[in-house]
């Protein structure tokens, strides 16, 4: 395919150009992917790389490792996806969002060194990133140059062939709960699903894995026994739920080093103990008890904020980023304890290539919500209207409404509330991302 060099010299105009490069083709090889990091000087190599892969959560265990790390001292890098409002957002540099400046002059260094002139000759093997390749690539050049201690990197799709993967060298890897997600990329089975996911870990690096079932318990022990590398799991019975406050929650978790530590998380989201307490055992083994104590885990737990999940954007209006079965599962199981005495309504979409008609099936089974509102996203990847209203037209235990835009239905929804009415947002992070968009534009 042919492609033709533009004259870049704006933020704006290296974001559009990334943005029109196609997010769902076929990627290139990772070995493609590993070559242009050396041509770039391999800045991947400066860095001390924790890797995490999974099917939910992936995100805020992520979070939780950076707040952890910041808390005990370190300088982090964090590259995470999707994004919600800004492009920025998935590349955070202690606690900041690199500059425009900085993605525009990373750009540039990736743009000009590609063979642009195999490029415009539309030779086979000319290599070009892809949507998440470009946004990768331009995470290592920055945060090389900012000298962190830790990068963390969350993979993009899968593991194994994950441009993230082509790093030359990690400090450890991590893998978060696995569910039925992308089979059509990654297998429809949970142990296929483990496989693939599994293919971040290397030899002799410890691995951190979140014991979802003894399904992939197996797989992921198999693979590191192959690969001569230390695999602990981590599961629901290392930490006890203690109480849900307003705006927070208290657990215990046992931990080998600091044997057993009551943490307070500053969310309503009940499955961030899961995440949480994976990311402290990640800790641990990374760590040894030698720079990080009790202390400092407690502040970083506490001090962790993630946009998107169980996110109060308004007085008892939450969005949640659940975008699966088992991510719907969870945010039932929040919303199911959330304490409140009002009715609750919901704002759901979704995106053609997820389970919809799951997730559907399972909020409007729940019987938690008074209210269903839906309406189609502005993104090419959304469910129509027509669809979305066919979820929901046997859902008689409660009110029930389609409309033609994200907007229109929010609009609605806080207009006609209730006191003490609880409002959420769920189905699809980019229904996150629209809703936050419209409140930081007033345009509610």
């Amino acid at each position: 395919m042919k492609k033709e060099k533009q004259k870049i010299s704006t933020f704006e105009e290296a974001e559009r150009y990334i943005n029109e490069t196609p997010r769902f083709t076929t990627k290139n090889k990772i070995e493609d992917t590993a070559a242009f990091l050396e041509r770039l000087g391999s800045p991947d190599r400066t860095m001390r790389i924790l890797h995490v892969a999974g099917t939910n959560g992936k995100g805020s265990v992520c979070a939780y490792l950076r707040s952890i790390l910041e808390a005990a001292g370190y300088k982090t890098a964090l590259f995470t996806s999707p994004h919600l409002v800004d492009i920025r957002e998935r590349f955070v540099v202690n606690g900041d969002m690199i500059t425009k400046r900085e993605f525009l002059n990373a750009f540039l260094r990736i743009y000009h060194l590609l063979d642009w002139e195999a490029l415009e000759a539309g030779t086979e093997d000319a290599y070009h990133p892809t949507y998440f390749e470009f946004l990768f690539l331009i995470a290592m050049i920055i945060f090389a140059e900012k000298k962190t201690d830790f990068c963390i990197l969350e993979t993009g799709l899968g593991g194994r062939l994950d441009a993230t993967n082509a790093v030359s060298s990690k400090e450890m890897t991590i893998i978060t709960h696995i569910s039925l997600d992308h089979v059509e990329y990654l297998g429809e089975s949970v142990e296929k699903i483990a496989a693939e996911k599994a293919g971040i870990m290397r030899s002799d690096v410890p691995a951190v894995c979140w014991e979802t079932c003894p399904e992939t318990t197996a797989v992921f022990r198999e693979y590191a026994r192959g690969l001569g590398a230390s695999c602990r799991f981590v599961s629901e019975k290392d930490y006890s739920f203690s109480k849900i406050n307003t705006k927070t929650i208290d657990f215990c978790l046992y931990t080998e080093y600091y044997n057993y530590v009551t943490l307070s998380l500053h969310t309503i989201a009940a499955y961030q103990m899961e995440n949480c307490a994976l990311a402290v055992r990640a800790i641990e083994i990374l760590d040894r008890g030698e720079t990080i104590g009790a202390e400092q885990i407690q502040k970083g737990v506490s001090n962790c904020f993630w946009p998107g999940r169980m996110e109060e954007v308004l007085p008892e209006v939450y969005v949640d980023g659940a975008h699966n079965e088992d991510g719907i599962r969870a945010f039932l199981d929040t919303v199911a304890l959330d304490g409140g005495t009002g009715r609750r309504s919901l704002l759901f979409s979704a995106v053609k290539d997820k389970d919809y008609e799951g997730m559907a099936g399972k909020l409007a089974g729940a019987g938690l919500f008074e209210r269903i509102f839906v309406a189609p996203m502005r993104t090419g990847r959304a469910v129509s209207a027509d669809k979305l209203e066919k979820l929901f037209e046997e859902c008689s235990d409660c009110e029930f409404a389609v409309y033609d835009t994200v907007a229109s239905a929010f609009r609605m929804l806080l207009e006609s509330r209730k006191a003490g009415e609880r409002i959420y947002v769920a189905g699809s992070l980019y229904l996150v991302g629209e809703i936050k968009e419209l409140l930081g534009h007033d345009k509610f």
